[in-house]
């Protein structure tokens, strides 16, 4: 049994994913819970990838790599 007083509520919380995936939990949070990535959009879970790119990282990536990695094949 806790000690009234000291511990925080425990209560059913709503947990919202940024793909549109809603679910109740509980949990000491007050008020509602927003997740980037949940069971149902994770790729570990779902066995797809998505690439999550908001600042053009990925593609700039690619782009800085595909022109050195085209030269290379291109010697031999």
């Amino acid at each position: 049994m806790p000690k009234p007083g000291i511990h925080p509520t425990y209560e059913t919380t709503q947990v919202y994913c940024s793909c549109g995936n809603t679910f109740d939990t509980r949990s000491t949070h007050k008020g509602k819970i927003a997740l980037e990535i949940c069971s149902n959009c994770h790729p570990f879970f779902t066995g797809k990838q998505r690439l999550v790119d908001t600042a053009g990282r990925v593609e700039r990536f690619r782009r800085k790599y595909a022109e050195k990695a085209t030269p290379a094949a291109a010697t031999k």
